[in-house]
């Protein structure tokens, strides 16, 4: 199995890992999970992160095919459509995108050309769809249970979950999203882990567990099937599910959510501007 070559980059403020996937034989790559700096206190976006990304890309003289989204994400706004300007590469999601725009559209009450299609992103990927990236095949797995939208991305030897899974010593992912599902991310969890236990396992984000000094993104379907806290060793479903149940009805929302969620449903892109010439982000009240 060819082995692709991953870098990544770790944006602390976001806690999110943007991977840059290459086929060392012909340089040509995808970006996984890419990030759009956004100052929520001055109402500001800007690109430094994906710049960064855009500097590698340059130096290493990779052709980029694919920008791939792993789902619609709660925590930071997407750096796709800039990195596509750059690059001309197509931006991918999972095909429930679909589920995500009807969920979310009337809760922003979107404009009325808002499409719920998913014709924003260049490629949605149904489960075992796949895509080729030089000598490497990406292929999709839907991985429902964070968002109804999920999708992991099995390159090579390397598989990248998204929020589906974090480090062993960290757990798993929330469930209480709309549309989130305790019981299907268990049974999409065990899809992942029929993969071989020596498949590289690149995360979304890192948290840092309590004891652990320095942000981790990498580890192995092995290691979760064994030391994940929340699933690992054999837990029953029924176990599980009480446990997420449980946990996520502790744990406060994303600071990032409302802007994220109404940017990233639509590949990115922010809202079209009013009549004034500017963009404005929607904060419902007493909704979500």
């Amino acid at each position: 199995m060819t082995r692709p070559n991953v870098k990544t980059f770790f944006d602390e403020a976001t806690f999110t890992a943007t991977h840059i996937v290459v086929d060392p034989a012909s340089k040509k790559a995808a970006i996984v999970d890419p990030v759009l700096d956004y100052d929520a206190s001055a109402g500001r976006t800007s690109t430094q992160s994906a710049d960064d990304v855009l500097a590698y890309v340059e130096k290493q003289g990779l052709k980029v095919k694919f920008i791939i989204e792993t789902h619609v994400h709660a925590d930071h706004l997407s750096g796709a459509p800039y990195l596509k300007s750059k690059l001309y590469a197509d931006i991918v999601i999972g095909a429930h995108i679909t589920d995500v725009q009807r969920t979310f559209g009337p809760i922003f009450n979107v404009e009325s050309q808002f499409s719920t299609d998913g014709s924003q992103f260049d490629h949605l990927m149904a489960d075992g769809d796949t895509l080729e990236l030089g000598g490497l095949t990406v292929k999709a797995i839907h991985t429902p249970g964070h968002t109804p939208a999920c999708t992991t991305y099995v390159i090579g030897d390397a598989v990248f979950v998204g929020d589906t899974l974090f480090m062993p010593d960290y757990g798993t992912a929330r469930c209480d999203f709309p549309g989130g599902d305790a019981g299907q991310l268990y049974d999409s969890i065990q899809k992942l882990f029929a993969l071989p236990d020596e498949t590289r396992v690149f995360l979304c984000h890192d948290y840092k567990a309590p004891g652990r000094d320095e942000f981790a993104w990498e580890t192995t379907i092995g290691e979760e099937k064994t030391n994940n806290i929340h699933i690992g060793g054999g837990v029953s479903r029924e176990d599980y599910i009480k446990m997420r149940e449980a946990r996520d009805k502790t744990l406060n929302m994303p600071k990032l959510i409302l802007p994220s969620v109404q940017v990233n449903m639509r590949a990115g892109r922010l809202p079209p501007a009013e009549n004034n010439g500017t963009t404005y982000l929607k904060i419902p009240i007493n909704t979500v």
